[in-house]
């Protein structure tokens, strides 16, 4: 791939001591192939200025449509998510929990995948309408076909200067085609060598034109089957204490078990309830025969419950897609300075994938004072066998995109103008299954009886019906289907004007202003048997929606500045005023950015480049309803209370426990801040060898975040107890504790004397700090072969220096770059090795993903091994019009990396997949 030049330097060097060392080089003889040589006037992404030099002052990577064919990759994000400033993680399809597990998020430099602005032919595009955990909104790059682009170009760093909000660790610009003539239609077939996965996709792309208009055109169905736990061996048997003891199965996915008070109770096949290992058996056997004596803790020294090691069989590892998309643009010249283009892109996804939630129920559904055996409660999970087969969530989305308007010169050719239109849309509705509390309870329970004194049901707990194997008719009486929809919109006018002001004594003083108008919105419309204040008969079980939705109008002026300062040095100036209405305080935003270009010799460029950036308050964060999670805690309050103290081994023995958390949105939330830095030099050492360094430093202030649940806790602990950890007194009148004691409520009762949580409450606030640095560098190298060919090599690697977060700005920076806590990754590189001879054409391509902190560093102390994978891609022209090929995918198969430490499935980080080994058959015909 493609990768952009960089500045070998750390956060503690000086511009001067960047700049003496880069003149030191030995200089390169000068070449019409050199690197920074000029070309054509074309716009690059970070200025609106159109330039003759293919590197400026922010280093830019470009990735063309057949670099993405020749890496191997079917979509825009496969080949996106292999760039090395690509340092975060984002969860993929692996994680089923409804934390958007069917868009395709980005996340540049790790600050989140809210924070790089993503632009369709320099736009902006609607975000994914379903909120991305719990971190607001981003866009996903699912709707974006392969076959419409030209290229896509990434710059790394602040441009909230030209952009406006959200520019904050880069920009990415996929660039669509036009002027295109001719036909190209590709064919593309493969499997996994694992199973499942089987992918078809059709792409045709042409255009037509004439004397005074273009039309282009493109076209994409893509069909792929979805891969499930059980393809990848990816059950309870690939658990790491199952694997160093597999005579002990322990872990919390009970298939069933009957809890009267403390005591586990199995019904033996003589009907007799009892605690003995024997009924145990009978009862596991009984219900499922997939089902096996368990152990609910490493600590239980007998089998206390019933566990199924294929529980997480059904489960996604690759969601079944089935995506439609087309694409539309043309252009028609109404005069010899003026033209008309419009540009029209739209899709429709109807994706599947698959959870275990919908075969669970847990205690909360089953507690009620039974008549005779006092306080119960209870659980049980289904499988697939005996509901009928695999139980799929179903994703419909639509997505389109709208870019008209008029072009021209003006004052004889001298400037450029541009008035433009651009509306884009999102829309998503999710049908999911789900259990219903009532129907559970109805099922499982006699009619009520009475209520205690707290509100629990008095009821005959029918444990036959426990204790049995399920049906699908069963599982369709307990179980409903949630529907649940959201819309995304972003409308915006804008004009551009550009050009040469005047000349200077280096050259022309360039010149590019913009004025925009445009109105953002959001809608999000769960099933209201999901959301938090639902009361009726039929509320759905363990599922909590967040409802909302609102707009945000913005109205933007900006100037950029391309100096001449001398003939080898210029300087790009650039600021910008953002106007915002919405139901925040936040007023407006004002943001700069300046540039230097030095090129003292025709192949050596030393550059750098600073900016501020913001990123306007998240619509989901300040319109969004309440929504909750159930989230484990260690309950500092009683740990210290009992004299156990916080954030020990023994406090999370003790009281570490599931409990309710809600989360509600805050308006009065102001703007996140930014800024970043960039020092770099590329050098055409030879005519067809290029290197390039640069160092990039990038600071966010006021980051949004809801408080971590330990922060919360502890301040709670330390209103209701007088005293913080360190025995310091604290006024337990001050405001503060009236709203942290106020915020965790703790019910005393039957069910809960010790009064533990139930539940509290966070809302995000300005914040956390967030500071980066690192380096990125870049080799690229051509080499005519004569009759052997054409070999062409390029190299990429991103390392992070420091990665540092404070929950509270003026607390000290902690740099978590090598901590679990940062879950992402310190280093990045990718490679490819391009081979053409006669008809043919051979890509190697690999990407190395660092090591990462073992999960449970105490456990197991160290890092995981680095993740590499290659792909291959191999083809040959056998006529003038037709080119077959073959790619593979994860050439050697390789599996994510190992780390025992790691027992929460699929018993590796949520950033690696499990896909394996993918090939395919490509055709191509051109006519």
């Amino acid at each position: 791939m493609p990768v952009s030049s960089r500045l070998l330097c750390s956060s503690r060097c000086p511009l001067a001591i960047a700049l003496l060392a880069a003149i030191a080089m030995p200089a390169a003889a000068q070449s019409t192939d050199a690197h920074v040589n000029t070309l054509d006037q074309v716009q690059v992404t970070g200025s609106r200025i159109a330039r003759t030099q293919v590197e400026g002052p922010a280093p830019v990577t470009v990735i063309t449509a057949e670099e993405i064919q020749k890496q191997g990759f079917s979509t825009v994000w496969e080949s996106l998510g292999t760039l090395t400033q690509f340092t975060g993680n984002t969860l993929n399809e692996s994680d089923q929990t409804g934390n958007a597990p069917n868009g395709q998020f980005m996340n540049l430099r790790g600050l989140g995948p809210g924070y790089q602005l993503i632009l369709l032919n320099g736009q902006r595009l609607a975000d994914y309408p379903q909120p991305y955990g719990s971190s607001g909104t981003a866009v996903s790059l699912g709707s974006i076909p392969a076959a419409a682009i030209e290229r896509i170009e990434v710059m790394s760093g602040g441009a909230s200067a030209i952009y406006g909000s959200d520019a904050v660790a880069g920009v990415v610009n996929i660039i669509t085609r036009e002027n295109f003539s001719g036909d190209t239609v590709r064919l593309r077939g493969g499997t996994t060598s694992g199973g499942g996965g089987d992918t078809g996709q059709l792409q045709w792309s042409g255009g037509r034109s004439g004397d005074r208009w273009s039309l282009t055109y493109a076209f994409e169905r893509l069909d792929r089957e979805e891969i499930v736990a059980a393809q990848r061996d990816l059950t309870y048997l690939a658990h790491p204490q199952y694997r160093t003891n597999p005579e002990r199965p322990t872990a919390s996915i009970s298939g069933v078990y009957f809890l009267a008070g403390s005591n586990y109770l199995w019904r033996g096949d003589d009907g007799v309830l009892s605690p003995g290992y024997d009924a145990m058996v009978q009862a596991c056997a009984a219900t499922n025969p997939s089902f096996v004596p368990f152990h609910s803790a490493t600590s239980a020294p007998l089998p206390n419950r019933c566990g199924a090691l294929d529980y997480y069989n059904a489960r996604s590892i690759q969601n079944a897609y089935g995506k439609t998309s087309a694409y539309l643009s043309g252009s028609v010249d109404f005069s010899e300075s003026v033209t008309g283009y419009a540009q029209v892109l739209g899709s429709r996804s109807q994706d599947k994938s698959s959870s275990q939630t919908h075969y669970y129920i847990g205690e909360t559904p089953f507690t009620v004072q039974d008549p005779t055996r006092g306080l119960v409660t209870a659980q049980r999970i289904f499988l697939p066998d005996e509901v009928g087969g695999v139980k799929r969530i179903e994703y419909d989305e639509r997505a389109w995109n709208l870019n008209a308007g008029v072009r021209g010169t003006a004052f004889g050719g001298r400037f450029d103008w541009d008035v433009g239109f651009t509306s884009s849309r999102f829309d998503i509705e999710t049908r999911r299954p789900r259990f219903l509390t009532r129907a559970v309870r109805d099922y499982y329970m006699g009619p009520i009886q009475g209520y205690t004194a707290n509100g629990t049901e008095i009821r005959e707990f029918l444990v036959d019906r426990l204790f049995a194997p399920g049906t699908p008719e069963l599982y369709d009486q307990l179980t409903t289907t949630v529907v649940s929809s959201g819309t995304s919109k972003s409308d915006q006018a804008q004009l551009v004007f550009s050009g040469p002001l005047f000349d200077l004594p280096a050259g022309p003083l360039q010149m590019a202003a913009v004025v925009e108008a445009a109105r953002q919105e959001y809608t999000l419309t769960p099933d209201p048997r999901t959301t938090v204040d639902y009361t009726g008969p039929d509320r759905v079980y363990n599922l909590t929606s967040t409802p909302g939705g609102g707009p945000r109008n913005r109205y933007a002026a900006g100037l950029e500045f391309r100096v001449p300062v001398f003939s080898k040095l210029e300087a790009t100036l650039a600021g910008r005023y953002d106007k915002y209405d919405d139901i925040t305080s936040v007023d407006d935003a004002i943001t700069w950015q300046a540039g230097l270009e030095w090129r003292p010799f025709t192949t050596l460029l030393l550059r750098g480049a600073h900016a501020t950036s913001f990123r306007a308050p998240d619509l989901l964060w300040i319109y969004a309803g309440t929504t909750g999670s159930n989230p484990f805690v260690d309950d500092e309050y009683l740990c210290r209370a009992n004299g156990i103290a916080a954030e020990t081994p023994a406090c999370t023995s003790a009281y570490n426990y599931q409990t309710y958390m809600t989360q509600s949105s805050n308006p009065l939330l102001q703007e996140e801040e930014g800024k970043s830095t960039t020092l770099g030099v590329v050098w055409d050492a030879l005519p067809n060898l290029s290197i390039g360094v640069d160092w990039y430093r990038i600071e966010l202030e006021g980051r949004v975040q809801a408080l971590s649940n330990s922060y919360y806790l502890e301040q709670e602990a330390n209103c209701r107890l007088g005293v913080d950890r360190a025995g310091n007194a604290v006024d337990t009148t001050s405001q503060a504790c009236q709203f942290y004691a106020g915020a965790v409520e703790r019910t005393v009762s039957d069910l809960n004397p010790e009064g533990r949580i139930t539940r509290f409450a966070t809302y995000p606030i300005n914040a956390s700090l967030m500071r980066t640095e690192g380096l990125d560098a870049t080799l690229r190298w051509a080499q005519d072969l004569g009759r052997w060919g054409d070999l062409g090599v390029q190299l990429g690697y991103t390392h992070v220096l420091a990665f540092e977060v404070a929950q509270f700005g003026d607390e000290a920076p902690r740099d978590v770059r090598s901590t679990v806590e940062y879950n992402a990754f310190r280093s990045r590189a990718n490679w490819r090795a391009n081979w053409a001879v006669g008809d043919w054409t051979t890509s190697l391509y690999g990407y190395r993903w660092g090591g990462r902190p073992n999960y449970n560093g105490t456990l197991r102390p160290g890092r995981t091994p680095a993740y590499v994978i290659w792909n291959a891609d191999v083809s040959r022209r056998i006529t003038d019009h037709v080119t077959l090929g073959v790619s593979v995918l994860n050439l050697l198969d390789e599996t994510p990396p190992r780390d025992d430490s790691h027992t929460a499935w699929p018993y590796f980080a949520s950033s690696y997949s499990a896909i394996g080994r993918q090939v395919f058959a490509n055709i191509t015909f051109d006519f």
